[in-house]
């Protein structure tokens, strides 16, 4: 008997043990409440204590949340259409704001946040142009963004950690127009490159052509001053066989002609019979 009314006890002070701490890890923030109203929101991770029946704790997610916005359509300076497509990144920084503004509740948040991008995308977009939302770096976007946006969200206990363009796309029938101009633009560009290559194509076909001919032109030289110099060569050798041997180097050249004459048997030359071409016939009687 007495030992059930001691486990009695024990089980009593280790259920009002329980009931009077609770732990906060590293990845929430917690809120403490007194009868329902707040009493306490800056905790640590760690182990906290609470008085039982009379204090109630509640839990948010402290990590880095995602507001994955549907494609908007903004207007830009030049008065036409674009549709973005964006996310945003984004804590609970003030517990007890965020608890009171939205009742701690997250999709309320995504609301009011989007709400707030929104805005801020439609202050920002109506400064530029097309031209230069497609052209100019990302981060001046993002950094404008989040500077115009940072004060609302910190009305709701948030803090905005990222907001990021996806892409952004022209409505249909901003784009047909705009791809023409491109289209446009890139054919113009592409006829003054061909245009560039035909020149430079006609100096290099102008520059081949000249050093071809002063190739031919040198190679004619220098086959006109061989032939010149065989020639001297040939004259010389002539001269001097012929001053060894008139008589000899005669018949010889006498024995060439008669074969280059007679070589078959349609040769026909009409001539004198005491011609010298025959002197080498007679002088065999």
């Amino acid at each position: 008997m007495a030992q059930s009314k001691f486990l009695v006890i024990l089980g009593s002070v280790v259920s009002i043990g329980l009931m009077s701490t609770f732990t906060v890890s590293e990845t929430e923030k917690a809120i403490k409440f007194k009868l329902g109203e707040i009493v306490e929101a800056d905790y640590s991770a760690g182990l906290h204590f609470k008085l039982p029946f009379i204090n109630n704790v509640k839990k948010f997610d402290a990590r880095i949340l995602t507001l994955d916005s549907s494609p908007e359509r903004f207007l830009t300076a030049e008065k036409k259409n674009v549709i973005v497509d964006s996310f945003v990144k984004w804590k609970i920084t003030d517990v007890k704001t965020f608890y009171t503004s939205v009742a701690g509740d997250t999709y309320q948040a995504n609301i009011r946040l989007d709400q707030i991008i929104k805005d801020a995308f439609r202050s920002e977009f109506s400064k530029r142009d097309i031209k230069q939302l497609v052209s100019t770096d990302r981060s001046a976007v993002r950094e404008a963004l989040i500077k115009n946006t940072k004060s609302a969200a910190a009305n709701l206990g948030i803090g905005i950690v990222d907001v990021q363009v996806k892409r952004i796309d022209l409505p249909s029938e901003v784009s047909h127009s705009v791809y023409s101009r491109m289209e446009a633009e890139r054919a113009r560009v592409a006829r003054e490159f061909r245009s560039q290559g035909s020149e430079a194509a006609e100096r290099v076909r102008a520059d081949a052509d000249k050093q071809r001919e002063i190739i031919l032109a040198d190679a004619y030289r220098d086959a006109e001053i061989m032939k010149g110099k065989g020639d001297a060569q040939a004259a010389e050798i002539y001269a001097k066989s012929y001053g060894e041997d008139v008589e000899f180097y005669a018949f010889y050249r006498s024995m060439a002609a008669y074969k280059k004459s007679f070589n078959t048997s349609q040769n026909i030359m009409v001539t004198e019979p005491d011609s010298d071409f025959f002197k080498y016939f007679k002088a065999m009687k």
